[in-house]
């Protein structure tokens, strides 16, 4: 089963801020810089003609955002048309009344560009932060992407839950300038987080990281039968596709300069997750090929790679993480040029021809 795309895959970049040194210098920047950063990156994504524009929640001092909306707020300042979303919030230990009221103001301001991919997040640490129990892990996630979904569509609302007070028409204010914010759940790998996306009629968001992509194509199937069943209508229902990329003139070149900074960046994650293996150049390399579903390589490879799932999902969004592992602002900048350029164009051409 596939939804028809009658529109251009749009093309965006997102940042989870980590605040991890530079491999090849071993300076860290500041977490003033690195948010001076990410606001310039927004500029230069929206001014080059990207599509979307996201940035992550994190709860520990290794990483520079805590709070998307304040973040997504000053960006919204200084750019015109870009869309603006969270990637992820942390929706479990959120309350989602004011969750919308962050992302309704943000919608405010920005002229109707607010949107939420919502998710489990890659660590713990704000379960105990806000006094969450970390045992109501999954309970908590369905208590509150129910409610959020609610507060999104109704302006007084009653509602009884178990993890946060009773609402008794209560007034959800402000409204945004959209209708409704648009909700995305992002999925790694499990078929019920995929379900649930298709039941509740909310976008889905595909985290690829490396592997085979074909892995992921029963996540997609699955979730558009579950929406499907459920009464939504397919046209109106999204799939993005988010992932590592690194882009070069050459794949050699791009696999010679991305390395270090993958390999650092995942050192770090597994060492707070107590396995610091550190990703040998083989692996990497592997990881690399044409057959993975890692984006490294020449532009045209990389356009090749998103083809080719696009052929697997049918997808309309794909947005690439492109700032990980201490990788200085220069090279990041080369990467947005080399997208927007480069990439995008092409993309649209293509899936624009595919859906019409």
């Amino acid at each position: 089963m596939r939804a028809e795309n009658h529109n251009s895959m749009e093309i965006g970049i997102y940042s989870l801020a980590d605040l991890y040194p530079d491999p090849l210098t071993g300076k860290t920047i500041s977490a003033k810089q690195r948010i001076e950063e990410i606001i310039k990156v927004a500029k230069m994504a929206d001014e080059g003609g990207l599509d979307v524009f996201g940035v992550g929640e994190h709860h520990r001092l290794d990483y520079a955002v805590s709070s998307p909306p304040v973040i997504l707020s000053a960006i919204s300042q200084i750019t015109k048309k870009i869309k603006l979303t969270s990637a992820t919030t942390v929706l479990s230990t959120v309350d989602p009344v004011r969750l919308f009221e962050d992302f309704a103001t943000l919608d405010l301001i920005s002229n109707g560009r607010a949107e939420i991919i919502a998710g489990r997040g890659a660590f713990l640490d704000s379960f105990p932060l806000f006094g969450y129990n970390v045992n109501d892990y999954e309970e908590l996630f369905e208590e509150h992407i129910e409610l959020f979904l609610k507060l999104n569509t109704k302006e007084l609302l009653t509602w009884n839950g178990r993890y946060r007070p009773s609402l008794k028409d209560a007034e959800i204010s402000p409204r945004p300038v959209q209708q409704k914010i648009p909700v995305w759940l992002g999925v790694s790998g499990t078929a019920k987080s995929a379900e649930r996306a298709g039941n509740l009629g909310t976008g889905l968001v595909l985290a690829i990281l490396g592997g085979d992509p074909n892995f992921y194509k029963p996540l997609v199937d699955r979730y558009r039968e579950s929406a499907s069943q459920t009464g939504h209508s397919l046209e109106n229902l999204k799939v993005a596709v988010t992932g590592h990329a690194y882009i070069s003139k050459t794949n050699q070149q791009a696999i010679e300069e991305f390395y270090p900074y993958h390999s650092n960046y995942w050192y770090h994650i597994n060492r707070h997750r107590g396995n610091p293996v550190p990703l040998t150049r083989a692996d990497f390399e592997r990881a690399s090929s044409k057959e993975t579903a890692l984006f490294v390589g020449s532009s045209q490879q990389i356009i090749e790679k998103i083809m080719r799932q696009y052929e697997l999902f049918g997808h309309q969004r794909f947005i690439a993480q492109i700032d990980i592992g201490g990788m200085p602002f220069k090279k990041v900048a080369e990467n947005i040029e080399r997208l927007a350029t480069e990439v995008a164009p092409v993309l649209r051409k293509e899936t624009k021809k595919n859906s019409s």
